[in-house]
């Protein structure tokens, strides 16, 4: 490209953006004379009580409402029934599995996995807390096997999947 082109091009570029800022008078819009009404608006959240007139600078919210909300992600999925039958079919066996390894002394995730895997559950997710050993894993048609071991004493239960996915809710 030579000079006197880019030159053109450059002259054509500011000559389009300044005419942009002119306004004149007649196309300024006209403003009323009286003074502007201040509006409110919410500045905090404040929780509903009954019986209590709330200001008007709270936004209204039920607290209860708002939790059970925050925990809908540790919800179930539905789960068919053959998924849920091979999970139930297998579930003595997971039982079992876990009671023989928490019989053997403090049971480990480790041992807790193979446990649950050698039962026929697949890709478990364990986590120890509290004295106790938190599982959930997939069951050989889908849906979940989920439950604890407390000392010896295990549970279970079949279920769906949770709806952030997987078996074993975060802590």
């Amino acid at each position: 490209m030579n000079r006197r082109a880019v030159a053109l091009t450059l002259a054509f570029a500011v000559a389009a953006t300044v005419t942009g800022c002119a306004i004149d008078d007649a196309s300024r819009p006209t403003t009323d004379t009286a003074a502007p009404t201040p509006s409110t608006s919410a500045s905090y959240a404040c929780p509903v009580v009954e019986g209590v007139q709330l200001p008007p600078e709270c936004a209204p919210y039920d607290p209860d409402a708002a939790m059970a909300a925050n925990d809908r992600y540790r919800d179930r999925m539905a789960i068919d029934d053959e998924a849920r039958a091979a999970a139930e079919e297998i579930s003595p066996d997971v039982v079992a599995a876990l009671t023989a390894a928490a019989a053997e002394g403090a049971l480990s995730t480790e041992k807790a996995v193979d446990a649950l895997t050698g039962a026929g559950a697949l890709t478990p997710q364990v986590r120890a807390e509290a004295g106790r050993v938190l599982f959930g894993a997939a069951g050989p048609k889908g849906g979940c096997l989920f439950g604890e071991v407390s000392g010896t004493t295990v549970s279970v239960e079949v279920g769906g999947y949770i709806l952030d996915g997987g078996c074993l809710p975060a802590q």
